[in-house]
């Protein structure tokens, strides 16, 4: 006889109440105690699987923090300012609604609750159906929520220090109980719970056939293990793992050339699209990133000598940076507005992102070369990546030689500073001429804040308000660099960031 399971609704929500939001008891026990739904096919349990990916939208927060955000010398007028101000000075956010970390944290915590109800199913069904794909997006999914906590709120991962230093709860089961004490595991153990996740993962999870690339797939599996192994400086893992999904690198990362054919609309159109090959992993979130990402009074300049130099090819990128110097920006978002009250106009912004992408394992792979000093592997890396990135690249003359980035990349001493040694100044070069690479192709996408923490990089910058000008600053080892446990969380009992 076939097994059913009850799945009670509010059961998804509980790790919400108990750490991330104020609801009252009376809210929680208003829910009929038979509000529920069956779970009792592969169908159903798919349905699970979707919704364990997070609603939140992590890229205001990182890329305001990074040494991205530069003070504009006037004010525009963006959704939640005081959002905007607080991520910029490194300060404790005070908001919980979209594009606040609290915001981000809850719903990384729902996924998780999603994605541990699921394998929960699962488990219960095994004798019913073959559910080895369901199981393993499950896990990725589970891994990458956790992945993207412990490394907004925990410390970067640092192998001498790993054991001891606060990470984040590492939850593995679904919330049954109203009130339920949680516990920050290590860095460590929330890295090592998040390692065998994924790779239990990998084994079991296949390409979805509806909208493969807004699931995980083998492909985006390898992705996560390549930015995993990238994080904890395993090299020879972050090899292996790119090779099994970069056949053709010329073929599947972002061809900026094409991109200077397109309108601003096709841009932003095709930037997060399935079409789009680079894409591997893409989620659509409730947030206002695609309307204030070009007007925030922290952003980019369009005087900055970002995308002007430092190509080491002698020419120039093929980056587009369109408005003017308030509104600069680079086309990458497009807002989908969902009226949720139609007499008051009312609703929520929701963006599609890319959460993983074939630039990013290519860049990470050349990384890992690098790191083991086979410069030639990642001399073609980089080559590969610049053919797709450079105006008028010519394959036959523009040959990338290790002096090309040695003389575009000078070292300076102690400007990167990450848990492990360099062998000499040609690897320093090297490995700045890969940030670097990684810090125009993913602007306005938060990914140079984490390497910000990774090479415990030092920000100093000026901040504007009306005709005051000063300057702020954020030090190697600062503690701001682990973002605030929400205060609902701590209020629960959950230890906070130490300031």
């Amino acid at each position: 006889m076939m097994k059913k399971i009850k799945l009670n609704k509010t059961i998804q929500l509980t790790v919400l109440l108990m750490l991330f939001t104020v609801i009252g008891c009376d809210d929680y026990l208003s829910e009929l105690p038979d509000d529920r739904t069956t779970i009792d096919s592969k169908e159903k349990i798919s349905a699970l699987v979707t919704g364990a990916y997070p609603n939140g939208n992590y890229m205001l927060m990182a890329e305001l923090m990074s040494d991205n955000a530069l003070s504009k010398p006037s004010t525009n007028g963006v959704v939640n300012q005081l959002l905007h101000e607080q991520m910029f000075n490194w300060e404790e956010s005070t908001d919980d609604n979209q594009d606040a970390p609290t915001n981000y944290w809850a719903s990384c915590y729902e996924a998780i609750s999603q994605a541990n109800q699921a394998l929960e199913s699962i488990e219960e069904l095994k004798d019913n159906f073959i559910l080895d794909a369901e199981k393993g997006e499950a896990l990725l999914a589970r891994a990458y929520a956790h992945f993207m906590l412990v490394n907004f709120w925990g410390k970067h991962y640092d192998p001498a220090s790993a054991v001891t230093d606060l990470g984040v709860p590492y939850v593995k089961t679904p919330e049954k109980v109203l009130f339920k004490e949680y516990t920050r595991n290590t860095v460590q153990e929330v890295y090592d719970f998040i390692e065998q996740d994924m790779l239990d993962g990998i084994e079991l999870v296949k390409n979805r056939q509806e909208n493969p690339k807004f699931h995980f797939s083998v492909e985006a599996g390898h992705a996560l293990a390549v930015r995993y192994y990238t994080f904890k400086g395993e090299w020879d893992k972050v090899i292996e793992h790119a090779n099994k999904i970069l056949t053709n690198p010329r073929q599947q990362i972002r061809d900026l050339l094409v991109y200077n054919n397109l309108s601003y609309s096709e841009n932003t159109n095709l930037y997060n699209s399935s079409l789009e090959a680079n894409n591997i992993l893409i989620n659509s979130v409730t947030s206002w990133w695609a309307r204030n990402y070009a007007s925030t009074n922290y952003g980019l300049l369009s005087d900055s000598n970002i995308f002007r130099i430092g190509n080491p090819l002698g020419k120039g990128w093929a980056y587009q940076v369109f408005g003017g110097n308030l509104f600069a920006n680079l086309p990458k978002f497009d807002e989908y507005f969902k009226i949720t009250n139609q007499s008051a106009g009312t609703g929520l912004g929701f963006t599609a992102q890319v959460l993983l992408g074939f630039d990013e394992v290519l860049l990470n792979r050349a990384e890992a070369y690098i790191m083991k000093e086979d410069y030639a592997n990642a001399l073609k890396d980089m080559t590969d990546f610049l053919s797709k990135k450079t105006i008028n690249f010519d394959d036959s003359t523009d040959i990338l030689t290790e002096q090309d980035v040695i003389d575009t990349y000078p070292v300076i001493p102690d400007e990167l500073t990450p848990t492990y040694n360099f062998v000499d100044d040609k690897q320093i070069s090297f490995v700045k001429a890969i940030i670097s690479f990684k810090q125009k192709e993913f602007y306005h996408e938060g990914m140079r804040w984490f390497d910000v923490r990774r090479f415990n990089i030092a920000i100093t910058r000026n901040y504007r308000r009306g005709n005051f000008t000063t300057e702020i600053s954020l030090p190697k080892n600062d503690l701001r660099r682990q973002v605030q446990i929400p205060e609902t969380a701590v209020n629960f009992g959950l230890q906070p960031n130490p300031r």
